[in-house]
């Protein structure tokens, strides 16, 4: 199902497009949609939340905070919580899960194989750290390998998850010493890839260099030169 999710069709093409009209996609768009995936989604999510209530069953983890988002909905201010409300949140956590974690590592490990120092300096962060805990992986140890956060970083970089991202204001907003008017409802596209590849910000965008993302050189740039995941309180869930 998730290969089938992220699969690119011709319809997937045509959706994408037609979600730029808004107008258009409000009446034509819920022929284009996957239904089989719709179906699945709902169905497992529904059944799984009617399983746990039934056998008293609780695992703190995401399924548990969508039970007592459903049971407590004045939590988040959400008055009508749907089953389809439900399942739409976890396909939300699913994708962003499958795709991007994937396509990462698969991106790393392909640069780590073009640059043979780059794969050595690695491999001996990674066997220091273990060597020193007794050859256990936890979460604490993995947190120590910088180089290996610095790899990942710049891997996103080069291969940012989504080319763009798409915000829509709330209230008209006017960029600061300018006269760039935003307005209400408009949306804004936020060309992440071009960001990302822009020589100006990064000389030599093609090139794969994790001492990008070194304390002191992260210092030297807007944070907002680097949205893999975009940013705010509406960043995404992969982060």
């Amino acid at each position: 199902m998730g290969r089938k999710i992220f699969r690119s069709t011709s319809k997937t093409v045509i959706r994408i497009l037609l979600r730029e009209v808004p107008w258009l996609y409000k009446h034509f768009g819920y022929l284009l949609d996957d239904h089989d995936v719709t179906k699945f989604m709902t169905d497992v999510t529904r059944d799984t939340i009617q399983y746990r209530k039934q056998n008293n069953i609780s695992r703190h983890d995401f399924i548990d905070t969508l039970i007592d988002l459903k049971d407590n909905p004045d939590k988040l201010g959400v008055n009508n919580v749907t089953d389809a409300f439900i399942a739409a949140q976890s396909f939300v956590f699913f994708a962003a899960g499958f795709e991007t974690s994937s396509s990462t590592m698969s991106y790393a490990m392909y640069e780590l194989a073009q640059n043979q120092s780059i794969q050595d300096k690695v491999r001996e962060e990674i066997k220091e750290v273990l060597n020193n805990d007794d050859g256990v992986i936890l979460y604490e140890n993995i947190k120590k390998m910088s180089y290996l956060e610095k790899i990942f970083q710049e891997t996103l970089r080069k291969y940012p998850p989504v080319m763009y991202l798409t915000r829509k204001p709330i209230t008209n907003y006017t960029f600061e010493g300018t006269k760039i008017d935003i307005r209400k409802g408009q949306q804004v596209i936020i060309p992440t890839y071009a960001i990302h590849h822009d020589p100006n910000i990064y000389p030599n965008p093609e090139v794969f260099d994790p001492e990008r993302f070194t304390p002191e050189n992260m210092k030297q740039r807007n944070p907002m030169y680097h949205l893999p995941f975009g940013d705010g309180p509406r960043n995404c869930i992969g982060n």
